[in-house]
């Protein structure tokens, strides 16, 4: 690349370095008051009266965030890694809504999206610890992901026979009226949410009721210690990322020690 283009991706890529700190911090505001912008409008009494400046500010905002995206598209050798990458889907569908809503209405309000483009405050701060231990949550995720899908196959079984039995047990004046709505009641109890919408009346319906209810214990618990374990699992050593982001294909999470990038071999 160019030295402009190495220059500006050390701004907008990195944070370990005072101009590429400053660049996120100031695009975290942006992305804040946007998105303040955009819930002041969805009032009436404030859209009518402060329509106009509201909407400048977002065309402002709107401007400023595709100039951010073009910047990052033509700052690393790769462009279709960040185009293609989670944080470039956001990024695009952040300035999308504006544009669109010249020609579809209502679709102004997605603008939301933005939000989710805070998620880059834990590289911002170089709050390196809080990625390692979000690196180490999403392995231990994956480590337990066949559990876990075994399990929930476990417990929608359990749902789906414990629904029928009620419907079977329970009669329509008490609200169990097929099936399906004796599944979703299952379903209510199992998790502990009790909306209280429908509930048994006959004595063997409660006794059923209690079993779920029981049930519904086990079903939090056994998630969290098969997650729990692998954590545990986990050498805390293997967690420390930084916050460098690769020149080529804009990947993070590297090894403090990494001079290499672990996806695509660039040198970092």
């Amino acid at each position: 690349m160019k030295p402009w283009q190495n220059k500006a991706h050390e701004i907008v890529y990195e944070a370990d370095t005072p101009a590429g700190r400053l660049f996120d911090i100031v695009l975290l505001w942006a992305i804040l008051i946007s998105i303040l912008v955009v819930m002041l409008e969805s009032v009436d009494g404030i859209k009518v009266k402060y329509g106009t400046e509201l909407l400048i500010l977002e065309w402002i905002f709107t401007i400023l965030f595709s100039l951010e995206y073009i910047l990052r598209i033509i700052s690393i050798q790769k462009p279709k890694k960040y185009i293609f990458s989670f944080y470039g889907i956001v990024d695009l569908l952040s300035i999308l809504p504006t544009f669109l809503s010249l020609f579809v209405v209502g679709s102004h309000s997605l603008i939301v999206i933005r939000s989710l483009r805070l998620l880059r405050v834990f590289r911002i701060l170089k709050l390196a610890n809080f990625i390692g231990e979000a690196d180490g949550l999403m392995k231990a995720l994956k480590a337990s992901q066949a559990k876990i899908i075994v399990f929930l196959f476990a417990v929608l079984s359990v749902t789906f026979i414990l629904g029928t039995v009620m419907y079977l047990v329970e009669t329509p004046e008490s609200g169990f009226t097929s099936i399906p709505i004796s599944i979703y009641w299952a379903i209510v109890t199992l998790t502990t949410v009790g909306y209280g919408d429908i509930a048994p009346q006959s004595v063997l319906g409660q006794v059923i009721a209690s079993i779920i209810m029981i049930i519904g214990y086990a079903v939090i618990a056994v998630p969290t210690g098969i997650v729990g374990s692998e954590i545990v699992k986990l050498d805390n050593s293997n967690n420390k990322v930084s916050t460098q982001a690769c020149p080529s294909c804009s990947s993070e999470g590297h090894d403090i020690d990494a001079i290499h990038c672990k996806y695509c071999g660039e040198k970092l």
